[in-house]
């Protein structure tokens, strides 16, 4: 089948690291030989697999060692749960510099030490939205081939996941990047399986999998562990294998996506009762005046 090279991608705070760690721990039990490359500058795409706080980052040796020639593979290699490889790039001090160059630094510094070789995935965790050209490195450079985009039903998870596909629409025909499905992080929010299923719909994808909401994960969590090292008979541990089985088999099934928009997302709220239509006679009242 040869290299599979997979992005996750989603927006900030809405459980990617955690969804890609288990995931990623999943496909290693099912016998894949997995490196994860960190692209988030708060290095923690990797702390579950690696039981750690954060791992030195390529960028950070790098400014130690004089430059990034002077690191070894090893150096910036770190081997956790189920032989998974880990690497954090790192990034500039908050403020400071762009990210993204600190993503295809290491990137290339990986490719030119041999880190993709016996490798089944290579998996890239990026930072929220692709606003930024930084983080779309992956995509860009077309590193990153298929890509997963974590989503809730809340409207700025949403409002991200589209977003993120109108950068991988940009990036299509120059690469061959591709979107391969949207994971649902549940949020327990209103009707939000429905909401995820009808965002994948306008945006020509499927919702690969509606991962369900469980405290088991923050326990695993503030053990440093995915839940499917920490409680492997669990049935949230089971979710991950089954998104991990379905990633598995998700071949030539991406698609370049058709973004919607902002008016067409708001549309796609009000179908599902979640947002009621703005009466315009109503705006800039207090609640206590709109309840009287």
């Amino acid at each position: 089948m040869g290299l599979r090279q997979i992005a996750f991608y989603g927006k900030g705070g809405i459980g990617k690291s955690t969804t890609s760690q288990n995931t990623l721990a999943a496909l290693a039990q099912m016998g894949h030989k997995i490196l994860i490359v960190g692209c988030d500058p708060k290095a923690d795409s990797t702390r579950l697999i690696l039981h750690a706080k954060a791992q030195d980052t390529i960028l950070s040796l790098a400014a130690n060692a004089g430059s990034v020639e002077d690191l070894e593979l090893e150096d910036v290699m770190k081997v956790g749960f189920m032989d998974i490889r880990c690497v954090e790039s790192g990034g500039p001090e908050p403020g400071v510099g762009c990210a993204g160059r600190g993503v295809i630094t290491s990137i290339n510094f990986l490719e030119e030490n041999g880190a993709y070789e016996d490798i089944d995935y290579v998996s890239y965790d990026v930072l929220g939205d692709v606003v930024c050209g930084g983080f779309a490195m992956p995509i860009r450079e077309n590193k990153a081939q298929e890509i997963y985009i974590v989503m809730s039903g809340e409207m700025m998870a949403m409002y991200a996941a589209n977003n993120i596909s109108k950068g991988i629409l940009k990036y299509a025909n120059s690469g061959g990047v591709r979107l391969g499905g949207l994971v649902c992080n549940e949020r327990q929010t209103d009707k939000e399986y429905e909401l995820a299923e009808s965002l994948a719909k306008r945006l020509g994808t499927q919702l690969i999998y509606f991962v369900p909401r469980d405290n088991i994960v923050q326990h695993a969590e503030l053990r440093r562990m995915t839940v499917v090292e920490y409680a492997p008979e669990s049935g949230q541990a089971q979710h991950y294998r089954n998104l991990a089985s379905k990633v598995h088999a998700n071949v030539g099934n991406g698609i370049i996506p058709t973004p919607i928009t902002m008016d067409e997302l708001e549309d796609l709220l009000m179908e599902h009762g979640i947002m009621k239509a703005v009466d315009e006679t109503q705006v800039g009242k207090t609640a206590s005046e709109l309840t009287a």
